[in-house]
C-alpha cells in the first residue's frame, strides 16, 4: 500500500471553513468543548460518565439487542452491545443517510475512522472499552437525495413515489434497483459484492440498510442504531416537551450563529420556533406554533397542551430536525466524540448552546478522513504522461501544456524569444520616455499589446503541438476525469463497490481502514492494489 498526503488547503478541494475545523478548531473555542485531540479525551470520559447513568445504559442496550434480533450479530457486536450496560463502556459515533448501496465511497470513510478511532482510543485508555456506532438518518425526509447512486461512473437509481421518513420506505420494485447493481458483477455470481447484494434486504429501506452495513462491518464491532424507536424516543420525550414549552433550541442557535458571523463564517442552518417533526408512515411535518396553537398538516391544528400529552403517550410520533438531532444521539448515546464531514461539523458548532439548555454534554467533534483513491489502470496512464500525485491538484489545461512543452520538438523552446521580448519591452519604454515623459501610461500599454501578442503566438504554436499527443492528452483527461468526476471530489460521487471490481470487498474494506488515521488532520492519497 503506498500513502501519500497533502495539506487540505494547498488541495483546493475543500472550503476555508471546513479547513479550519480541521486544522484550527481552537478558532471556535467559545462554540466547542475542547479542540479535538487526544489528550480532551480525559476529560470528555469523566464529563459523559457522570451524565449517563445504568438506567440508560439499560435501556439503549436492551433496545439494541431487539434491533439486532433479526440479524446475526457477529461476535464482537454482541459482545459491543452488552459491553454498553458497564460504567467503563463509551461510544464514539458517526451518523449518515440511507444512502442507496451505501451511496458515495464517504459513507465507508466516515465509518472505518470511526472504528479506527475507537481502537486508538481504547488502546490509550486502560480499563476502558470504546464501541464504534453507526447513526442511522433513517427518519430523514429527503429521499431525492439518497435515491441514487454511481457505480463505475453510471447512475442507478430507485424510484418511488413514498413520502415520510424514508427509513420507513417499503422496498416495492427493489429487486429492479439491486439487479441493475449486480449487473455490474455478474461474470462473478459468488463474489463477495453479489453476498453483499444478496444481504442488501429487509421490509424497508430502513432494516435493508442495517443489514447492508452490518455484513461490512459487523466483524470490526460497529453497532448500528435506529434511532426511530419508541424506547428511545421516551428517553427524548422530557427534551422534546421542554422544546415545546419555551423553544429553547432557536434561542440558543441564534445566538451561536452570531459568534459564527463575527468570526466571518456563514451559519449552515437555521432554527425554528419548534424544531420537531410529526411522523408517521408516509408523514414527516413540522410542527408550526400560529395563533397560541401548533398547527401539523396532517393532524391540524392543537394546543400545546393537546401536543405535550400526545408526546408524553407517543413519543415515537416526534422526530427532532436537525437541530435537535445531535442532542437526541448524545441523550442516549455514552458517547465522547462525533464524526462527520465538514459539512456536517459547520453546523455542530451553532449547537452547543442548544445541548446547555437541554441539560446534555457536547462531544467533541473531529471532521473526518478524506482520501483520493488511485486505481492501478489510473496510476499506470499517470506513469505515461508523467503525472506525480501532487500534479492532480493542478489544472488539466496546465498539465497538457507543460506535456507538451517537455516531449515537444525544439521549436517549442521559447527561452531566446522571451528574453529578446523582455529587451525589446524595456528599449520601447526608454524610447517613448525620452521622446516625452508624460507616455508612460501609453509605453505601458503598448508593452501589453507585446507581451499577449507573443504569448498569442506561444499558444498557437502549442496548440498545433498538442495535435501530434493526442494520446497523451487523452490520458490526462482520463486521469482527472476518474480522480475528479464530473470536476468534483472522488469521494463525493462514486459508490465503494466501484473500487471492487474484482467482486473482493472484505479486502478492500481492510486496505482503507489501514490507510485511514483518525488523528491525521491532511488528505489521503492512497494507490490501490
Amino acid at each position: 500500500m503506498q500513502k501519500f498526503t497533502i495539506n487540505r488547503k494547498e488541495s483546493g478541494l475543500f472550503t476555508e471553513l471546513s479547513n479550519a475545523l480541521t486544522y484550527n478548531q481552537e478558532t471556535f473555542q467559545d462554540l466547542i468543548t475542547a479542540p479535538f485531540s487526544a489528550a480532551a479525551f480525559d476529560t470528555q470520559i469523566q464529563t459523559k460518565g457522570d451524565y449517563f447513568t445504568a438506567q440508560k445504559r439499560q435501556t439503549l442496550a436492551n433496545v439494541l439487542k431487539q434491533q439486532y434480533a433479526d440479524l446475526t450479530a457477529a461476535e464482537k457486536v454482541r459482545a459491543n452491545i452488552e459491553a454498553l450496560t458497564d460504567a467503563n463502556t463509551f461510544t464514539v459515533t458517526t451518523g449518515h443517510q440511507l444512502n442507496l448501496l451505501t451511496g458515495p465511497v464517504y459513507f465507508i470513510y466516515k465509518i472505518l475512522h470511526t472504528i479506527r478511532l475507537a481502537e486508538e482510543l481504547e488502546a490509550a485508555h486502560p480499563g476502558k472499552k470504546i464501541v464504534p456506532v453507526f447513526w442511522m438518518a433513517s427518519e430523514d425526509h429527503d429521499f431525492e437525495e439518497i435515491n441514487h447512486t454511481s457505480l463505475f461512473g453510471k447512475k442507478i437509481s430507485w424510484e418511488q413515489p413514498q413520502g415520510g421518513p424514508v427509513g420507513l420506505y417499503e422496498l416495492e420494485e427493489w429487486d429492479i434497483f439491486k439487479d441493475a447493481a449486480s449487473a455490474y458483477f455478474q461474470s462473478q455470481p459468488d463474489s463477495e459484492v453479489n453476498q453483499a447484494l444478496k444481504k442488501y434486504t429487509g421490509k424497508n429501506l430502513s432494516e435493508a440498510t442495517r443489514s447492508l452495513v452490518h455484513a461490512l462491518f459487523g466483524s470490526y464491532g460497529l453497532v448500528i442504531v435506529e434511532p426511530n424507536d419508541p424506547a428511545l424516543k421516551k428517553e427524548f420525550a422530557p427534551i422534546m416537551a421542554q422544546e415545546v414549552q419555551s423553544s429553547f433550541a432557536e434561542k440558543a442557535v441564534l445566538e451561536a450563529n452570531l459568534k459564527i458571523e463575527m468570526l466571518g463564517y456563514k451559519p449552515q442552518v437555521f432554527p425554528r420556533p419548534i424544531n420537531l417533526f410529526y411522523i408517521q408512515k408516509g408523514v414527516r411535518d413540522r410542527l408550526i406554533p400560529e395563533n397560541g396553537e401548533i398547527r401539523v398538516a396532517a393532524t391540524g391544528a392543537h394546543s400545546p397542551a393537546e401536543i405535550l400529552e400526545q408526546i408524553a403517550a407517543h413519543p415515537e410520533n416526534f422526530s427532532p430536525n436537525v437541530v435537535l438531532r445531535p442532542v437526541y444521539q448524545e441523550h442516549i448515546l455514552p458517547n465522547l466524540a462525533y464524526i462527520g464531514g465538514g459539512g456536517e461539523m459547520a453546523y455542530w458548532i451553532q449547537l452547543k448552546g442548544v445541548f446547555e439548555a437541554a441539560g446534555v454534554p457536547f462531544p467533541l467533534i473531529q471532521v473526518r478522513n478524506s482520501l483520493q483513491l488511485i486505481d492501478p489502470n489510473t496510476r499506470k496512464k499517470m506513469g505515461k504522461v508523467g503525472l506525480e500525485s501532487k500534479d492532480l491538484f493542478r489544472d488539466t489545461e496546465d498539465l497538457k501544456k507543460e506535456y507538451v512543452l517537455k516531449n515537444a520538438s525544439s521549436a517549442l523552446d521559447f527561452t531566446a524569444m522571451d528574453e529578446l521580448a523582455v529587451q525589446l519591452a524595456a528599449q520601447l519604454t526608454t524610447q517613448i520616455n525620452q521622446v516625452e515623459a508624460g507616455l508612460q501610461a501609453f509605453a505601458a500599454a503598448e508593452v501589453t499589446k507585446l507581451q499577449k501578442q507573443i504569448e498569442g503566438v506561444k499558444a498557437k504554436l502549442i496548440k498545433q503541438q498538442k495535435g501530434q499527443f493526442d494520446a497523451a492528452m487523452k490520458q490526462i483527461e482520463d486521469v482527472m476525469a476518474k480522480m475528479f468526476p464530473d470536476q468534483g471530489v472522488q469521494e463525493r460521487t462514486e459508490n465503494f463497490f466501484s473500487f471492487c471490481a474484482n467482486g473482493q470487498v472484505d479486502s478492500c474494506i481492510a486496505l482503507l481502514k489501514d490507510a485511514i488515521d483518525p488523528f491525521e488532520k491532511d488528505l489521503i492519497l492512497l494507490n490501490l492494489d
